[in-house]
C-alpha cells in the first residue's frame, strides 16, 4: 500500500491511495472463508460448499468490502500520523479518479481532493481590549426572589371587600338587550375571575370596592378583548363559539379571596440556605443578591467570549480558504437543500469555520482540556440554575447528582456540556490575558446588546 500527499496549493493538496492484492487478498480470503463455513445452500452440506462457488455468489461483494475498508483505514491513519489539518472530508477528485471495476481489477488507485485549514497565528495579549459587561443586581430582583419565597408560605383569606389582584367567585349569567336574564342563556354556577388580569380597564374598574352578595354587569368580551381562549374559559364553552359571545354578563358576588404572602422566618432562611446560613432579614437579602450576581457571570462570560471573537477576526483578518472544495463539502452535506442554499450561506459558514479555527488554536495554546469531573460539576451547575429560576437556591448535594446523573445519560447533552466547559475555561484564561474594560450595566441594558 502506498500513500502519498501532493499539495496543489497553500489550502488544497491531492492524497493518492494506491492498493496492491497483496494489501488486501489475505483478508478477502479469510472472510470468504468465513463465509463457506456459514452458508447454507441447497445441495450442499453446511461448511462444504465448495470455494468457487463462494467466490462466484460473494467474491466481488467482498473484495468490495475489505479494499473500502482498507482505504479508509490508510486514510484515517495517514491524516492523523502526519497531522494533516484538514478541513471537511476527503472528497474523490472528479478528473483523476478512475472507474473502479471490482470483478476486472486487482490493483486500485484512489484519488482525493482535500481541503486545507490556512496557516496563521492566533495570540491574545494585554494589548488586547475588551469590554466586560458586569449586571447589576437590582432591588428589584432582590425584592422578586424574596416574593416568591414569602409566596410559598402564603395563604388564601376570604375577605368582604376587593381589592386588586383578588379572585372573585360567584354566579355568571348572559343578559340580554333589555338587561335580564336570558332566557336560555349562558350560566356558570363558582365562576372565577380575577379582574387585574382583564385587558380592558374600563371593565377591570366596574370591580373596584365589590363587596360579597353584590351583583355586578361588565362585558367579557370586551373585558378580554374578544381572546377566544380565556372567555372559552370564563364561560365554560369551545372557545370558537365564545369569541362571537358579546352580550353583557352579570355577575353577583359569592366569595371574594385573598393571597396574604406569608414571613419571612428562620424556617424560610433555612429552607432557602440551608440551616443557620443566614439569621436575619439584611443577611438573607445579601445572600440572596450574591446567588443572582453569581448566575450572572456566566451571562458576562458569554457576552465576552462574543466580544473576543470579534477582536481576534479583525486581528487575523481575512484567511484564505479553498473555496471551491469547501462548497463541494457544504453541497454534499446539504443535498436537499441545493447549490443556491450553498451560495447564500457560503460566507457565513466561513465566517463561523474562522472563529472554529482560532478558538481550535486558543484551546490548544492554553492547554484547556475537559475531564470528566468538569462534565460533571458542569451538568451539576446547569442543574442548580434550573432550580434557581424558581428560587430554590439550595438543593441537596445528593439531588444535584441524581439531576446530573441523569443529563448525563444522553450523548446530546454531554456533547453540550463539554462545549459549555471548554468556553467556560477559555473565557477564564482569555480574560486574565487580555485587558478588560469593566462596566456596570442594568439586566435590561445587558439584554438590549443581543436585540
Amino acid at each position: 500500500m502506498n500513500v502519498s500527499l501532493q499539495n496543489i496549493d497553500k489550502v488544497s493538496a491531492e492524497l493518492t491511495v494506491k492498493l496492491e492484492k497483496a494489501d488486501y487478498q489475505e483478508k478477502v480470503d479469510k472472510e470468504l472463508k468465513s463465509l463457506r463455513q456459514k452458508a447454507q445452500i441447497p445441495g450442499f452440506r453446511k461448511g462444504m460448499v465448495p470455494t468457487s462457488l463462494i467466490k462466484k455468489m460473494y467474491g466481488k461483494s467482498v473484495i468490495a468490502e475489505v479494499v473500502n475498508k482498507a482505504l479508509q483505514e490508510a486514510v484515517y491513519n495517514y491524516i492523523k500520523d502526519n497531522k494533516v489539518n484538514m478541513l471537511g472530508e476527503p472528497l474523490p477528485n472528479e478528473e483523476k479518479q478512475q472507474n473502479i471495476d471490482f470483478d476486472t481489477m486487482e490493483e486500485f488507485e484512489f484519488v482525493f481532493d482535500i481541503a486545507l485549514a490556512p496557516e496563521f497565528k492566533a495570540e491574545v495579549s494585554a494589548k488586547d481590549k475588551v469590554d466586560y459587561y458586569s449586571i447589576e443586581v437590582s432591588e428589584e430582583m432582590i425584592d422578586n426572589q424574596v416574593k416568591m419565597y414569602t409566596q410559598r408560605t402564603g395563604k388564601y383569606d376570604k375577605v368582604d371587600a376587593y381589592e386588586d389582584n383578588d379572585m372573585l367567585k360567584g354566579l355568571l349569567a348572559q343578559l340580554d338587550e333589555e338587561g335580564n336574564t336570558k332566557e336560555g342563556g349562558i350560566q356558570v354556577g363558582a365562576a372565577v375571575l380575577m379582574p387585574a388580569y382583564m385587558k380592558n380597564d374600563d371593565q377591570k374598574a366596574i370591580f373596584a370596592n365589590a363587596k360579597v352578595n353584590d351583583v355586578l354587569v361588565f362585558n367579557p368580551n370586551v373585558a378580554y378583548d374578544g381572546h377566544a381562549a380565556e372567555l372559552g374559559s370564563l364561560l365554560k364553552i369551545d372557545k370558537e363559539i365564545a369569541k362571537d359571545v358579546k352580550s353583557d354578563f352579570s355577575f353577583q358576588v359569592e366569595e371574594i379571596t385573598r393571597f396574604v404572602p406569608g414571613e419571612l422566618t428562620q424556617e424560610v432562611f433555612d429552607q432557602a440556605f440551608g440551616e443557620g446560613v443566614v439569621k436575619t432579614e439584611e443577611e438573607f437579602r445579601a445572600k440572596i443578591k450574591e446567588e443572582i450576581a453569581a448566575r450572572f457571570v456566566a451571562d458576562s462570560d458569554y457576552k465576552f467570549l462574543i466580544d473576543i471573537r470579534k477582536v481576534m477576526m479583525e486581528k487575523v483578518g481575512k484567511l484564505e480558504f479553498s473555496d471551491a472544495l469547501l462548497k463541494r463539502i457544504m453541497l454534499l452535506n446539504n443535498e436537499e437543500k441545493g447549490e443556491e442554499y450553498v451560495a447564500e450561506n457560503y460566507d457565513k459558514s466561513i465566517e463561523e469555520l474562522t472563529w472554529h479555527l482560532i478558538k481550535e488554536q486558543l484551546v490548544e495554546a492554553n492547554e484547556i482540556k475537559v475531564e470528566q469531573e468538569d462534565v460533571l460539576k458542569m451538568a451539576r451547575e446547569t442543574t442548580k440554575a434550573q432550580f434557581a429560576q424558581y428560587g430554590m437556591l439550595s438543593i441537596p448535594d445528593d439531588v444535584l447528582d441524581n439531576y446530573a446523573q441523569e443529563m448525563l445519560k444522553k450523548k446530546e447533552t454531554i456533547n453540550n456540556l463539554v462545549s459549555r466547559v471548554v468556553e467556560v475555561k477559555l473565557a477564564a484564561a482569555l480574560k486574565a490575558q487580555v485587558t478588560l474594560e469593566n462596566k456596570n450595566v442594568s439586566i435590561e441594558e445587558f439584554n438590549k446588546m443581543f436585540e
